[in-house]
């Protein structure tokens, strides 16, 4: 069907691709955490992600959208590293420039990022930073339609997967599509969990 064809994000997609994540992710309970106003989350979000696609994933060619942007993911291919905390937090900055109060609400931000760096593996892999599927659409076969064109890749290169879950509703899906969780991941004592998932190629 024509929404589950998958392509190559380009620059002309940014903004509509970042909006799509935001409404993606807005209750996300890490992101939520993280920003716990809705109001700042509506907000801040949007601005967010165009600097990430724009800037740290769009330069690796790894975006992928659908034919009628009804979902994004964000990779990152072997060889690349995991965008360092140093270059998230800038980008970070950036928004929250604009948005003077955000700035104690991303108090959280550094220590979980510095986490998710030393729990990332060593190993040459291609990393799954971001899947998001537009709310309205969600359940529909899109994330699978996402996820299975990149893992096929994973499967023919011989190279394995990584990603890492904000969300335990999510983890069944990846789990379909050969993902096992190495770690779960308690972000602070009183904060959310992430699950560290691993898929090793099929031969």
């Amino acid at each position: 069907m024509p929404h589950t064809r998958v392509r190559k994000a380009t620059t002309s997609d940014v903004s509509q691709l970042a909006a799509l994540l935001a409404r993606a992710m807005e209750d996300d309970p890490v992101i939520c955490w993280v920003i716990p106003h809705p109001e700042t989350r509506r907000r801040v979000l949007p601005r967010f992600f165009a600097a990430m696609i724009r800037h740290l994933y769009l330069p690796a060619d790894q975006v992928y959208t659908t034919a009628d942007l009804a979902a994004a993911a964000l990779w990152l291919p072997p060889g690349n590293a995991a965008p360092a905390t140093s270059d998230v937090l800038r980008l970070a900055s950036r928004v929250v420039l604009l948005l003077p109060l955000v700035g104690r609400a991303l108090m959280r931000a550094p220590g979980m990022l510095r986490l998710l760096d030393a729990n990332h593996p060593k190993e040459p892999h291609y990393y799954l930073a971001l899947l998001g599927t537009e709310p309205a659409r969600q359940g529909h076969g899109i994330g699978s339609a996402m996820l299975s064109p990149q893992l096929a890749r994973c499967d023919a290169e011989g190279i394995p997967a990584y990603l890492e879950s904000s969300n335990w509703r999510n983890v069944a899906l990846y789990a379909r599509h050969g993902f096992k969780v190495t770690k779960e991941l308690k972000l602070a004592p009183a904060g959310p969990c992430m699950w560290l998932m691993w898929r090793e190629p099929n031969d």
